[in-house]
C-alpha cells in the first residue's frame, strides 16, 4: 500500500465506470477502459486540473461538499462513501490514534458461550478471529488455524470447498480488509496481512486492486463442511461498543432446517472429539 489512498480509490473506482454507465454519451476512440478524469470532473462539477491534482496526491484536503458530489459521480455506495470520506480525514468517526484491542473481554466471552447452539465468534477490522465459541471452533474446524478470515479463504486449500460460493466470500473478504484501510491505512497489522497475501495470491491482488469497498452483510451463507456436509446460514454482526474495531458475529441455521440439524449434530461431534481428546491426554 503507497501513501496516496484516497488517490488510488479514487482512480480504481473511475476506471471500473463507463461513459454509459453515467449516462454520458462517448465520443472517439479511448485510451482507457473506465472514464476520463475529465468526465468525472464534470459529472461532479470540479475542475478538472483540481480533480487531477486530488487523483495525484498533489491536493489532499478536498471539502466534504467535493467529496459528496464525487461520491455520486462515481456512483458510490454507502460504504464506499464513508471509506472516501475516511481516506480524506473527514469522516466524523476517525481517529488515526485509536487502533482497535487485541484482547476480548470475559463478559463477551462469556456471552458467546452462553450460545452453544449458534457459531459466535469475535474478529477485528482485518479480520483476525479474536475469539470463538466452541460450535464456531467446530465450524471452521477444516482450517488449520482458524486465525484470520482472509487468510483462511485466500491460502489455506480448505477455503476452496468450505465457502460452497468462493468468490464471493473472497470478494467480501477483500471488501471488509479494504474498509480496515479507510480506518487506519497505515496499521501494520493490515499492512503484514495484505504483503502476504498479495505475494502468495494472484486472486487476492486481483480483487485489492479493484478497491471495492463493503462492511458486514447479513447475506445467507453457504458452507460445505467434511463433518456434517453442506450448511446454509445467516449471520448477525454486532460492533462491540467497549473495544472499538471489534465486531461479534453469530450465526444461526433456519429453526427446523436440514441446516439447523447438521449444525446441532457438528456440535455433537465437535464435544465428543474432545471429550475423547481429554481423556487421551488425561
Amino acid at each position: 500500500m503507497d501513501g496516496n489512498h484516497l488517490g488510488d480509490f479514487l482512480r480504481a473506482r473511475r476506471d471500473g465506470l463507463r461513459p454509459e454507465d453515467v449516462g454520458m454519451a462517448s465520443y472517439g476512440a479511448r485510451r482507457v477502459a473506465g472514464l476520463r478524469r475529465e468526465e468525472v470532473a464534470v459529472l461532479a462539477g470540479v475542475n478538472a486540473d483540481y480533480y487531477t491534482r486530488l487523483e495525484q496526491g498533489r491536493e489532499r484536503n478536498p471539502s466534504p461538499q467535493v467529496l459528496d458530489a464525487l461520491g455520486r459521480a462515481l456512483h458510490l455506495d454507502a460504504d464506499a462513501r464513508a471509506h472516501l470520506f475516511r481516506l480524506a480525514g473527514t469522516a466524523p468517526e476517525l481517529r488515526p490514534s485509536a487502533r482497535p484491542a487485541e484482547q476480548v473481554s470475559p463478559a463477551l466471552r462469556q456471552l458467546m458461550d452462553g450460545y452453544p447452539g449458534a457459531p459466535a465468534f469475535v474478529m477485528n477490522r482485518t479480520l483476525d478471529v479474536l475469539a470463538a465459541n466452541a460450535l464456531a471452533d467446530a465450524l471452521y474446524a477444516p482450517f488449520d488455524p482458524a486465525d484470520n478470515l482472509a487468510r483462511m479463504t485466500f491460502l489455506d486449500p480448505a477455503g476452496r470447498t468450505f465457502y460452497t460460493d468462493w468468490d464471493r466470500a473472497a470478494q467480501a473478504a477483500v471488501a471488509n480488509l479494504r474498509q480496515a484501510a479507510g480506518f487506519d491505512p497505515d496499521d501494520p497489522r493490515l499492512r503484514e496481512l495484505v504483503g502476504a497475501l498479495t505475494e502468495h495470491s494472484a486472486d487476492f491482488t486481483r480483487l485489492w486492486n479493484s478497491h471495492t469497498v463493503r462492511g458486514k452483510t447479513r447475506d445467507a451463507k453457504n458452507f460445505l463442511h467434511p463433518d456434517v456436509g453442506a450448511l446454509t446460514l445467516t449471520y448477525q454482526a454486532f460492533d462491540v461498543r467497549d473495544a472499538p474495531g471489534q465486531q461479534l458475529v453469530i450465526y444461526h441455521a433456519e429453526p427446523g432446517s436440514p441446516s439447523a440439524q447438521s449444525l446441532e449434530l457438528l456440535g455433537t461431534v465437535h464435544a465428543t472429539r474432545r471429550q475423547a481428546a481429554s481423556r487421551f491426554h488425561h
